[in-house]
């Protein structure tokens, strides 16, 4: 093994190395006892599984935010944890080198945080690549050609837009909104039409079943009777849950575009030859990628493997320094 490729976002972390590809695909949470906050009890899918149902004495933790870290210690612990279940237990006793994605818009310090917890947690080697650029590189895209790409990354935390050509990055825009503002606004809408309280999961889950349910079909929702307080079910039509996160989609639209009046007119020539490169767990909302195309006036392309290809990139780069070299700056 040569290495690993690490997507540290804020709802998932994926993992991948160039002789397997993806070794790991997990939620960005992590159980702590409350006696030992700084060793993870469980992370992924186990630890997700517990939220509204943690017990007593042990803690649900999410060391990322916005894609970066937000407590040393703890991200310190879901790393290591995560290193040692990607990473066959000879190869993580020599300490394997990794190269981290990180957001486009990312801080130095925000950075450094990130090279820091990867060393403390037994890597031998870490380097950096921003998340577009992998994301891009993910999808057979060179990013130092002379020629420029646009890519929307719409995470769990922020979403960004970055254009990139020659090793360097053109323009760039954060939006606050993403996936997990989606969650929120489906929460809201269902507490406020129909009085029916649900779980952060149940939101989600009719977020991402909206994508994937036929058109004219409805999905089934539980949750807590708002008036009564007793459990009850739900039916919402697709076009309902659309038309609930269609506020949210729009703000993060809004945002974005405004990168568009950064670009030269030679860049928006390349954009509208190659189209503009959509990823992230966003990419895969229903109706988006027309939204993007009324507002770019840009013809939009959807990754093929949306929340996997970040990864997918980093890992690429452990064979190509010189791709790490051209964005660290």
């Amino acid at each position: 093994m040569r290495g690993l490729g690490i997507d540290l976002g804020t709802t998932n972390t994926v993992v991948g190395t160039l002789e397997d590809g993806i070794v790991l695909n997990e939620p960005s949470f992590m159980l702590v006892r409350n006696k030992d906050p700084h060793r993870a009890l469980a992370i992924g899918h186990d630890a997700r599984a517990l939220i509204g149902r943690t017990p007593a004495g042990i803690t649900q933790v999410r060391p990322m935010r916005d894609g970066v870290v937000v407590d040393l210690d703890s991200a310190r612990a879901f790393v290591t944890a995560v290193i040692e279940r990607a990473a066959p237990r000879r190869w993580y006793r020599r300490r394997p080198k990794a190269i981290f994605s990180a957001p486009a818009g990312a801080t130095p310090l925000e950075r450094r945080a990130l090279l820091e917890v990867g060393h403390e947690a037994g890597l031998r080697k870490v380097g950096l690549i921003p998340e577009p650029v992998a994301g891009a590189i993910g999808c057979g895209i060179n990013p130092l050609e002379a020629r420029a790409h646009l890519v929307v990354n719409i995470g769990g935390g922020t979403s960004e837009v970055t254009a990139v050509s020659f090793g360097g990055v053109i323009s760039h825009r954060t939006c606050q909104l993403a996936g997990e503002d989606l969650d929120e606004a489906l929460h809201h809408y269902v507490r406020e039409e129909h009085h029916i309280i649900v779980g952060e999961l149940t939101a989600e889950r009719a977020k991402m079943g909206a994508a994937d349910t036929a058109e004219g079909q409805s999905l089934v929702v539980e949750g807590l009777d708002g008036v009564t307080g007793r459990a009850r079910m739900i039916s919402l039509d697709v076009e309902e849950v659309v038309e609930a996160l269609r506020p949210t989609t729009t703000g993060i639209v809004q945002t974005l575009t405004a990168c568009l009046d950064d670009l030269p007119p030679q860049a928006i020539s390349d954009v509208m030859s190659e189209g503009v490169l959509v990823i992230g767990g966003g990419a895969m909302l229903r109706g988006l990628a027309h939204l993007f195309e009324e507002s770019f006036g840009l013809p939009v392309k959807t990754a093929e493997r949306p929340l996997t290809c970040v990864a997918e990139g980093a890992t690429a780069c452990l064979d190509h320094p010189e791709l790490v070299a051209a964005y660290s700056g």
